[in-house]
């Protein structure tokens, strides 16, 4: 197959020390196409399932930054660093000790939907300018806190005499677990600071799925790669399925609507998503909207 039709989802599992930029251009490399983007950023120190999108699925990368995902994440109490992990410069210190149950008990006042304030070194833009630019010419803004939601909160492990300890998380799209962590120090009367984050979910992807590097660059070798990838279509299994008759296709193509006669399977909620196929094949995301004349039709949302 020739590089120009790779089309899918590679899942990789991130090194430590690569940026989520670093792994799409050593792709571009390894596969000597552009046509490469990523779903969910990960910061160096973090390794784990990364969504990688080729060809075509590109179009699908931004939502896979919008689905919960999973976490392992390692904390140390007693300090605090400028990017609370240990990547930055040490800013503040405590002699408190923390016992287990305290640990297990402060941690479990942050499940839920809250408020987070994102991190200064971070991508998000305030007044048109990255956090992160802003942080290293020594500047501190303010951030506005934004809704996230913690799903699931575990703590997993808890070393009294070291006062480290490792916690579980699942997480809404722009949840920072180093903040997280930051906010869960400062609640114990403490700092925190995370030292390590693997990411073991996005979305429905698992990290038992993923491959590296050097297995991309075997399959590249044998002209394999197309084995390694994923149908676009994985990516929302979680949508119901909709299949088009012939007209029903062919209005589609044209990007009419669709009616309900046409479509098997169609959801009947307004605004509702479904994953649309023709004779088997994935064609669109489709979505369900209201008629000028009433009833329910089947719009095109985004092609692949």
């Amino acid at each position: 197959m020739p590089n120009s039709e790779f089309s899918g989802i590679l899942l990789m599992d991130k090194p430590q020390g690569f940026t989520s930029h670093d792994v799409v251009a050593k792709l571009r490399g390894i596969l000597r196409m552009r046509r490469i983007g990523h779903g969910g950023t990960l910061d160096p120190l973090a390794t784990g399932v990364l969504p990688v999108f080729i060809g075509g699925a590109t179009k699908a990368a931004d939502f896979a930054a919008a689905q919960d995902k999973e976490y392992i994440a390692g904390f140390t109490l007693g300090f605090a660093t400028d990017t609370q992990d240990t990547t930055g410069q040490t800013t503040e210190q405590s002699a408190l000790r923390v016992r287990h149950g305290e640990a297990e008990a402060a941690l479990a006042r942050f499940l839920g939907e809250q408020e987070q304030v994102p991190p200064m070194y971070s991508a998000v833009k305030v007044n048109g300018q990255k956090l992160y630019d802003l942080a290293r010419k020594g500047r501190e803004v303010e951030r506005p806190a934004r809704p996230v939601t913690v799903h699931e909160l575990e703590l997993l492990s808890f070393d009294e005499d070291g006062q480290t300890g490792t916690l579980r998380c699942v997480v809404s799209k722009g949840t920072y677990v180093r903040t997280l962590i930051h906010d869960f120090g400062v609640s114990l009367g403490t700092f925190a600071c995370m030292h390590s984050l693997r990411r073991t979910r996005s979305g429905t992807f698992p990290i038992e799925s993923c491959v590296d590097f050097a297995a991309v660059e075997r399959a590249a070798a044998e002209n394999a790669v197309a084995g390694l990838l994923l149908p676009t279509d994985r990516l929302f299994e979680s949508y119901p399925v909709t299949e088009l008759t012939d007209e029903g296709a062919q209005r589609a193509s044209r990007g009419a609507v669709v009616f309900p006669r046409m479509a098997a399977g169609m959801p009947e909620t307004e605004n509702a998503l479904c994953r649309v196929y023709h004779s088997g094949r994935f064609l669109m995301l489709g979505q369900v909207r209201t008629l000028d004349m009433g009833g329910l039709g089947l719009f095109v949302y985004k092609r692949f």
